[in-house]
C-alpha cells in the first residue's frame, strides 16, 4: 500500500481475487472502461510477478463478461502504459479494458497503434 496512490485505496472494487482487483476508470475513454490492477503497489508491469499477471488476466476475462452483460460492446482494447514516455500518469500498474462500439471513432483501424497517430493506419 502507498498512501499517496489513488489506486491503493479504491472507493469501489467491482471484482477481486487474492492478487488483483477491478475498478471503474474515473476518466473513461468509453462507457464501461475498467482498470485491472495488482493488489500490491508496483509501478512497472515488468516488475509484476507471473502470479500477479495471471491474476490480472483472470479478472480481465471476468470483467469482460460483466461488460458484455451491462454494455454489449462490439469490441475491446486492452492496454498498459509503462513509464512516463508511454503515457503512464499513475505509477501503480493498471491494465485498461476499454469497451469499443461501432462508430465510436471514424476509423478504428490500427487500434492501439493509435498511441502513435502516424502509425495507426498502415
Amino acid at each position: 500500500m502507498n498512501a499517496d496512490c489513488p489506486f491503493c485505496q479504491p472507493a469501489e472494487v467491482l471484482l477481486e481475487n487474492e492478487l488483483a482487483f477491478v475498478i471503474r476508470d474515473r476518466y473513461p475513454a468509453s462507457p464501461g472502461h475498467l482498470l485491472i490492477l495488482p493488489q500490491r503497489h508496483v509501478a512497472d508491469w515488468f516488475d509484476t510477478t507471473a502470479d500477479e499477471r495471471h491474476a490480472m488476466f483472470d479478472l480481465a476475462d471476468k470483467a469482460k463478461a460483466l461488460l458484455n452483460a451491462e454494455f454489449r460492446p462490439d469490441g475491446y482494447n486492452l492496454g498498459i502504459n509503462v513509464g512516463e514516455a508511454a503515457g503512464q500518469t499513475v505509477f501503480h500498474v493498471h491494465l485498461h479494458l476499454i469497451p469499443r462500439y461501432r462508430g465510436d471513432v471514424a476509423n478504428p483501424r490500427g487500434g492501439v497503434r493509435g498511441v502513435i497517430p502516424d502509425k495507426q493506419n498502415y
